[in-house]
Formats: structure tokens, C-alpha cells, sequence
């Protein structure tokens, strides 16, 4: 159980304006949505996909290494990943299985028969985008476990795009329509004081001596 007091007495080693930048970036956070990379070859893809959760909103994001495993590229992260959850998977089965688990449909970015476009998707449902390899695309097992396909219309002659273009061209699209909503979108208020416990963690030096004292003289502070 989240200590309250503890939360305040860290909370006074932040400026006013970091602490509402906080409370501002947290109301507009979600987990409708969430999205998934499955063996992306190219490290500033992925990293270029977590700024976008973090630029849309979108709090968690899950990493398929099952053949690719890399440090996140953080000059192309620009700090995202200090801001959103990352969530790392040796096999895309586990991650598939965890994302069913948490109620999460799973979206297939990918052209298909049964394939809808970006303007048609049923954005009321809890989802998670998944995007393949560069190359290759998504896996067998993405494919047959999808609930949902999805493409974005092109009328030039070049047939795809770069993933990390993608994911942010279909956040935007989704998290647009979400916002203007009367979907319970929103972090649940457990979890917002979880994030500010964690992202204070991540912007406070000495942390742990803070905690320290805090818990040696809590009775006198």
C-alpha cells in the first residue's frame, strides 16, 4: 500500500513547477491503448517508438527480443523511456499471452484481407498495436492471435512506411478521437500515485539516503 506521507515528504524535494508538470503529463495519461514491437532489427525504431508513446500519452509499451535484444537508444528516446513503462519479452507468445490477460485486443498493423483502415477503427476498444520487423513484418503467431487488422491508407507509389512513422501517425489518429470521448481512458487514481512515486525515484539524487532519513525520523518530521 502506497505510503501517502511518504509521497509528500519526497514531493517537497521538487520544485512547484516540476510537480505540476507531473500532475499535468498524468491526467493526460493512459492505458487504453498501448503498443508492442516484435524483433525490430534497427535499435532507433524502437526507441523512436517510445517517444511517441510518451509524446501521445500512452504510458506502457512491450518489447518483443525473441531474436533482437538491445539497450533502448536514449539520444533517439530523448528520455521517454524514463517516463514510459517498458515492458521487455523473450518470446511474443508471453507477451501475447499477458497483453489477452490485462483485456488488451490485439491490433496487427499490417495489410490482410479482413484489414480495416485507420478512419474505421473501432477506437472504443481496449487495444495494443503491434508492430513487426523491418523487413519480415509480423510473426505467424502475431497474425493468428490478432483480433483486429489494421493499415493506414497510401495513395503514393511507396507501399509501406517506417514503423516509428507509423506508430505515431495511428496514436495520434486514436488517442485524438479517445480524448474527445466519454471513454474512462484515464490512469485509475492508484496508478497515478504509483507514477509519481516512480517518477520521482527517477528525478531525485540520493533517493535512497532521502528514504532513509525519512523512515529514521518520521516521527520527528
Amino acid at each position: 500500500m502506497m505510503d501517502l506521507k511518504l509521497l509528500e515528504y519526497l514531493e517537497g524535494y521538487l520544485t512547484d513547477s516540476r510537480k505540476q508538470r507531473f500532475a499535468e503529463v498524468l491526467a493526460q495519461r493512459t492505458k487504453h491503448f498501448t503498443v508492442a514491437t516484435e524483433d525490430v532489427f534497427q535499435l532507433h525504431n524502437t526507441s523512436a517508438v517510445i517517444r511517441s508513446c510518451d509524446v501521445f500519452g500512452i504510458q506502457e509499451v512491450h518489447i518483443v527480443e525473441e531474436r533482437n535484444s538491445r539497450q533502448i537508444d536514449r539520444e533517439i528516446a530523448m528520455g521517454a523511456q524514463k517516463w514510459v513503462d517498458v515492458n521487455r519479452y523473450h518470446t511474443v507468445k508471453s507477451c501475447l499471452k499477458d497483453l489477452k490477460s490485462k483485456g488488451y485486443q490485439i491490433v496487427a498493423t499490417t495489410p490482410h484481407t479482413n484489414d480495416c483502415d485507420l478512419h474505421e477503427f473501432d477506437f472504443t476498444k481496449k487495444s495494443c498495436f503491434f508492430f513487426g520487423r523491418e523487413t519480415e513484418g509480423l510473426s505467424e503467431d502475431v497474425l493468428k492471435e490478432a483480433d483486429c487488422y489494421l493499415k493506414i491508407p497510401m495513395v503514393g507509389f511507396t507501399e509501406s512506411l517506417n514503423i516509428s512513422v507509423s506508430a505515431a501517425i495511428i496514436l495520434q489518429h486514436v488517442t485524438s478521437k479517445m480524448r474527445l470521448s466519454d471513454l474512462d481512458w484515464r490512469l485509475t487514481e492508484e496508478e497515478i500515485l504509483e507514477k509519481r512515486m516512480d517518477w520521482i525515484k527517477k528525478s531525485i539524487k540520493s533517493y535512497d539516503k532521502i528514504v532513509t532519513h525519512y523512515h529514521d525520523n518520521k516521527e520527528n518530521l
